[in-house]
């Protein structure tokens, strides 16, 4: 009895705990081997200034997979660099993943041992918590485990980073979060990012990391030039290579430059050959030149040939990126457009299936899979009526995205010919009518549901 009671109080103080097994850290089961490699190439890298962050996250996830001397490993080498390093109150994350992992040992004294260490700096540094800091140095740490674990955690991550803010306004760690944060939620025309990646170079005007991120948005807003200047500085730098590498490929994918981007990749991949992003990115080349072959005018002998090595150059990339990240859902959409052009309906079919299938997908995501997949029903498949389908299932997701925008423009083309060539009249025409309602154009969506009842009106039996 008095064991349970020790086991319970222990259990009750590591709950007050903040750290990675008190975070509410989102990702999918079978993410973890794929995180673990990102957090693995980033510690051997990225050229961070406090690494003991990411040996945190990498314990955690050595943790989550069942390897606990693996964890404790790598939290010793967190802890080392508490000894080397002034990391003050940064430490109570190391010491509170150290009490975690040696709970779920079993090794309740070596927890306790732990637990005292967070008590005592808790005293020391005046927190009204006996195992908890309220502190932007913990809102940090938490921004930035957020931050590494993928999409369902960047609007968190952002919101952490912007707290710790509240009292730095100027710290450069902080703002580097909080832009990179915002990047990764900056969807379309947004530009919530530019301001704070900005500022995050001001600070810190050595980073190449920023310097590309930077780049890829200024190249989002047109900025060419200084997107250039960003990205040949953060090409020059031997600092965080890997990662300028990846992010200065997508630059020039974008630009058009593909044999410079797969050039870069490739020297990426050098380094990181388990990299699922970089294999996507790969992906994104050779599916590129694929379609700029396609609709190229050069029809020599050769062409359908090439088009067919490009498209299974493509296909090997993204089934490399699905093997290592299973729940990477526009990889199986990419996969499957480029199916659908060597003429692998049926192969086509069931990867968008998955993505289509997958749960908790972020709006923009869900309404871009449906688009893409309503293309390949109405182009590929010859079904208008499965397209539409689509097309309206995205248009149900309330969020004002690019993508949603695509699904608009794609309806009413589909909508308007329908018109033109009387097909489903009525339908055709409501379909209009929805359409301008969605454009806020209410004047116009009532003359077509009028007109749409007039046709229905002129359907109808005379008896």
């Amino acid at each position: 009895m008095g064991e349970n009671a020790g086991d319970n109080q222990v259990k009750e103080n590591l709950l007050q705990l903040r750290c990675h097994f008190t975070w509410n850290l989102l990702f999918e089961d079978t993410d973890i081997p794929d995180l673990e490699v990102r957090i693995s190439e980033q510690v051997q890298y990225l050229d961070i200034k406090n690494p003991m962050g990411m040996h945190n996250l990498l314990a955690f996830v050595r943790h989550l997979k069942g390897h606990n001397k693996e964890a404790l490993q790598s939290l010793k080498e967190a802890e080392a660099l508490i000894q080397t390093e002034r990391l003050g109150k940064r430490s109570l994350v190391t010491w509170g993943n150290c009490a975690w992992v040696h709970y779920h040992m079993g090794s309740l004294a070596e927890a306790q041992t732990y637990l005292a260490k967070v008590e005592n700096a808790c005293k020391e540094y005046g927190s009204p918590y006996p195992y908890r800091m309220e502190c932007a140095e913990m809102d940090c740490e938490e921004g930035w485990a957020l931050l590494k674990c993928g999409g369902k955690n960047y609007k968190q991550a952002m919101a952490c980073f912007a707290k710790a803010l509240e009292g730095e306004p100027e710290n450069p760690d902080y703002n580097t979060g909080y832009a990179l944060a915002a990047y990764r939620q900056d969807l379309d025309d947004d530009n919530i990012s530019l301001e704070p990646l900005r500022k995050a170079l001001r600070l810190n005007p050595e980073n190449s990391y920023i310097k590309v991120y930077l780049a890829l948005k200024l190249q989002d807003v047109g900025e060419q030039a200084e997107a250039e200047t960003y990205i040949e500085e953060a090409l020059s730098t031997t600092s965080s290579q890997t990662y300028v590498f990846r992010y200065a490929a997508k630059y020039y994918r974008r630009k058009n430059c593909i044999d410079k981007a797969l050039q870069l990749l490739h020297r990426a991949l050098e380094t990181s050959p388990s990299s699922a992003y970089t294999h996507y990115q790969i992906g994104l080349c050779y599916k590129k030149q694929m379609m700029q072959l396609k609709t190229s005018r050069n029809r020599q002998p050769t062409r359908k040939h090439s088009m067919q090595a490009l498209a299974q150059q493509a296909i090997c990339a993204f089934e490399k990126t699905l093997k290592l990240r299973p729940t990477f859902e526009i990889a199986y959409v990419c996969l499957a457009e480029v199916q659908a052009e060597i003429h692998r309906y049926e192969e086509a079919e069931k990867n968008f299936q998955k993505a289509l299938n997958m749960k908790d997908l972020a709006a923009h995501l869900e309404q871009d899979i449906h688009c893409r997949y309503g293309y390949f029903q109405q182009f590929h498949q010859k079904s208008e009526d499965k397209a539409i389908t689509h097309y309206l299932k995205g248009l149900k997701v309330e969020e004002k995205s690019f993508a949603w925008r695509k699904l608009l423009k794609a309806l009413e083309k589909v909508a308007e010919r329908r018109v033109q060539q009387n097909v489903q009249l009525v339908e055709s025409t409501s379909l209009l009518g929805l359409v301008c309602k969605l454009k806020g154009q209410m004047e116009d969506a009532l003359l077509f549901y009028e007109k749409a009842l007039r046709l229905t009106d002129k359907m109808k039996p005379e008896f």
